[in-house]
């Protein structure tokens, strides 16, 4: 690539990528392997403390990858294909910012060089959420509204 050409994630549809390049955008934050609750009547999607069971909180990526749908049969598997859904991802989102023709922000590794920056900058969840496992009851809808956030800084 000439030092004139724009990365791939600037000059590609998300279509076009290769699943590669497609798996490079994440950043890591792990925003996506919060516990999600949506309002039956509006729709509206909130995020929680609270971490999926196959997360490593240690290191911000699931413990089983490859496998996370048969483990867990509601994880949400992000594709270029589905990209335009993702309303209820985190405005930090890379794969939202770059469907939205919005620029990667300075720590996020394709343009820092540095995987861990997102962590040390505080964009991702490492160190402010709990496994879905803590609940007594991960049915109960109450005991989980107890641990809504607003990842965006927003009151929620």
């Amino acid at each position: 690539m000439a030092d004139s050409d724009p990365p791939f994630w600037e000059s590609k549809r998300v279509e076009d990528m290769s699943s590669d390049e497609w798996e490079s955008i994440c950043d890591g934050c792990a925003k996506c392997c919060l516990i999600k609750l949506e309002d039956e009547d509006t729709g509206e999607i909130a995020l929680t403390r609270l971490h999926c069971k196959l997360l490593d909180a240690e290191t911000c990526r699931c413990s089983d990858y490859p496998n996370r749908k048969q483990h867990v049969p509601d994880c949400v598997i992000l594709t270029p294909k589905d990209v335009s859904e993702l309303r209820w991802m985190p405005s930090s989102c890379a794969y939202r910012l770059i469907h939205e023709g919005k620029p990667l922000p300075d720590w996020h590794h394709l343009i820092s060089g540095d995987k861990e920056l997102v962590h040390q900058r505080g964009a991702s969840i490492m160190g402010r959420t709990l496994s879905e496992d803590t609940l007594f009851d991960p049915d109960d809808v109450d005991q989980i509204e107890a641990w809504i956030v607003d990842w965006d800084g927003n009151e929620p």
